[in-house]
C-alpha cells in the first residue's frame, strides 16, 4: 500500500511540475514554439531511430506528440515526458498483471510463475522509473540512463519468461510499449550527455 501511495504522490508531483512550468510560458511564446517543438519531436525521434535497430520512429513520434506539453518544450522536457509515459505504462501494466494473477484461468503452472516474475519485475520497474526521473531532474543523466536500461531489461525478461516456458505472453503489447517508451527516454537522455 505504501508503494502505491508513493508512486501516486510522485505522479502527482510530476504532473504538477509540468503544469506549473508550462503555465509560466508566455502565450505568444507558446504559439511561436509549437511548430519548433513538433519539429524537435520528429527530429529527435529520427535521430534516435537512426542510432538503433530496435527504436521505433513512429511509436516515438506518436507517443510524444500525444502529450500536449511535449509540443511546447525543449529536449529536457521531452525526456521527462517520455519517462512519465513509461511510468504510467509500467503502473498500468502492473495493474494488468495483478488482475491476471487474481483471475488466473491458466491451464499451466508455468504461466502463473511467469506472471509472478513479471509482477516483481514491474514492481521494481515502477520504483526504478521514479528513481530515473529523480536522477534526471538532479542532472545525473548517466544514472537516469542506467535506471532506464534496467527497466528495459526487466520488460525483456518478463516477455522472454513466457517464451522460455513455451507459453503465450498476455503482456506482449505492454512489454513492447514499456520497452519503447524507456528507449525513447534513454535516447533523449543520451543526446543530453
Amino acid at each position: 500500500m505504501l508503494r502505491h501511495w508513493h508512486v501516486s504522490f510522485l505522479s502527482f508531483c510530476f504532473f504538477f511540475l509540468f503544469f506549473f512550468l508550462f503555465l509560466w510560458t508566455p502565450y505568444d511564446e507558446i504559439s511561436a514554439t509549437r511548430t519548433f517543438s513538433v519539429d524537435l519531436i520528429n527530429k529527435t525521434c529520427k535521430t534516435c531511430s537512426d542510432k538503433s535497430t530496435v527504436f521505433n520512429y513512429t511509436f516515438c513520434s506518436a507517443s510524444l506528440q500525444e502529450i500536449p506539453v511535449s509540443r511546447t518544450t525543449n529536449l529536457q522536457g521531452l525526456a521527462i515526458v517520455a519517462m512519465e509515459l513509461a511510468l504510467q505504462n509500467a503502473t498500468h501494466t502492473l495493474s494488468v498483471i495483478k488482475e491476471l494473477r487474481r483471475n488466473e484461468t491458466w491451464g499451466h503452472p508455468f504461466a502463473s510463475a511467469c506472471l509472478r516474475d513479471c509482477d516483481v519485475l514491474y514492481s521494481d520497474g515502477v520504483i526504478t522509473l521514479v528513481d530515473a526521473v529523480a536522477a534526471f531532474l538532479e542532472g545525473k543523466y548517466e544514472s537516469a540512463g542506467a535506471w532506464l536500461t534496467a527497466v528495459m531489461d526487466g520488460t525483456t525478461t518478463c516477455e522472454e519468461g513466457f517464451g522460455d516456458m513455451e507459453e503465450a505472453s498476455p503482456l506482449t503489447e505492454q512489454n513492447y510499449s514499456a520497452f519503447q517508451l524507456c528507449d525513447v527516454a534513454l535516447c533523449i537522455v543520451n543526446l543530453l550527455v
